[in-house]
């Protein structure tokens, strides 16, 4: 690995260590803060909760309870891999690796969840921790839709590269738990929902469908996301007719004794990522946590800021650190081959620099939860020393970029971002260095 690389890699590195979510649980469980407060004199502690983080949270929030532990009944439904034995919190395997749809598994955890809420008392304390990845692993289709119709629709709107409140707005109207359903179930004193954010802006309705959080989308709003992707005739006869006809609707207004944390997100991601290229003789572009749109779109972008410092040197003189937030989108095709979008954005910038642009220059994109689309990398790496293996392969950047078929891509070069699932989940980080 060059030592340019090596530097993007740990800037990339430090951006997820900052939302480890061990250290963001004793922050908020901290003596004195309103969640300490509250478990103090509560009878009972009732745990619920869903996403990638799910088990790293519910460690977290173990050994941050102390003495209080004793009190807490829970379920969390969290990826069948990070199922582990815990203390006092069960985590309930929702979903196969490698998937990110919902399961018949993850509507018997849902279900668990709410006859837990539905059982507390009047002094009972309940926290619920979500993450990214809540909306899959917290299933509970509404009366009257099977979870493979609902399956259906969500499949639909992933691949016509839906936005992530879109598709949200759509299973809230679809479900008896999200759209602040769960904080409606729950009949004790106050519910805490501590929350690692993976949603552009940390809108509390969208992350994780917002299952204790007021909903200010209706089943109009449902219906026309289905409208906008021309999907009215592709969706089952029972969703559409429960999206025109409506129900009852989702939670308005927020309880008094209901109370959203976030406590951690991209932006904390990043900014630990500037210190560390702060530290390692780097001038920081933090382009923030608001970046949207079409992948390869971003990347035209990106490599043309890249032109600009190497020609120019504006807006910065090299060395610079550039770093990018937010989560972008890939519009697949019937053909489409085996990738991600942080995969897809590496790709693009090669594609974009070419073999001369790329000199000097550095590229690290991965997702923060360790799942690139469909597959086992968090992303891919990049760096002008990666033209040596495309040459002697004879692979095509623009074919690879035109199929979606990034994966094999970089499998074959050496240049997949393979971390594991990491516990974690607050969006994308893509660390673009110039020398």
């Amino acid at each position: 690995m060059s030592p340019l690389l090596a530097d993007a890699r740990a800037i990339w590195s430090a951006a997820l260590d900052a939302v480890r979510p061990d250290q963001l649980l004793r922050n908020v469980m901290q003596p004195g803060t309103p969640l300490a407060n509250a478990i103090a004199n509560a009878p009972r502690l009732i745990v619920v909760g869903a996403g990638k983080a799910g088990a790293s949270m519910s460690a977290g929030l173990e050994t941050a309870l102390g003495e209080h532990l004793a009190k807490v009944i829970g379920v969390v439904n969290v990826p069948d891999e990070s199922v582990r034995p815990l203390r006092r919190i069960r985590l309930h395997a929702a979903r196969p690796a490698g998937s990110n749809h919902p399961t018949e598994a993850g509507v018997v955890g849902a279900n668990e969840m709410l006859s837990l809420a539905a059982s507390a008392t009047l002094n009972d304390i309940a926290i619920c921790l979500i993450s990214g990845g809540g909306s899959a692993l917290l299933p509970a289709p509404a009366d009257g839709i099977t979870l493979a119709e609902k399956q259906h629709v969500t499949k639909l709107l992933h691949a016509c590269g839906a936005r992530i409140d879109e598709m949200n707005c759509v299973r809230k109207h679809l479900s008896r738990i999200k759209g602040g359903r769960l904080a409606q179930a729950f009949r004790g004193r106050a519910i805490f929902s501590l929350i690692l954010s993976d949603v552009v802006g940390d809108p509390l309705d969208v992350i994780a469908s917002g299952p204790t959080a007021a909903d200010p989308t209706t089943f109009d709003d449902a219906m026309n996301v289905i409208e906008r992707y021309g999907l009215s005739n592709q969706i089952p006869v029972a969703v559409r007719t429960l999206l025109e006809t409506g129900g009852t609707e989702t939670l308005k207004s927020q309880p008094a004794n209901v109370h959203n944390l976030i406590v951690g997100n991209n932006q904390l991601a990043l900014r630990r990522a500037h210190d560390q290229a702060v530290q390692l003789g780097y001038t920081v572009l933090n382009l923030g946590s608001f970046i949207e749109g079409e992948t390869k779109q971003v990347a035209t972008v990106i490599a043309g800021v890249v032109r600009s410092i190497q020609t120019d040197g504006q807006p910065a003189s090299p060395p610079v650190c550039i770093l990018i937030g937010g989560e972008t989108t890939v519009s697949l095709s019937a053909d489409s081959g085996k990738g991600g979008r942080n995969q897809e954005f590496v790709l693009a910038m090669l594609q974009k620099l070419g073999e001369i642009g790329m000199r000097n220059v550095a590229v690290v994109s991965g997702g923060t939860d360790g799942e690139d689309g469909p597959t086992d990398t968090a992303g891919a790496f990049a760096d002008e020393h990666s033209f040596t293996p495309i040459t002697e392969r004879r692979l095509s950047i623009d074919t690879a970029l035109d199929r979606h078929d990034a994966y094999p891509f970089f499998e074959m070069i050496g240049g997949l971002l393979k971390t594991g699932l990491t516990q974690t989940n607050v969006m994308d980080v893509r660390v673009v260095l110039v020398k």
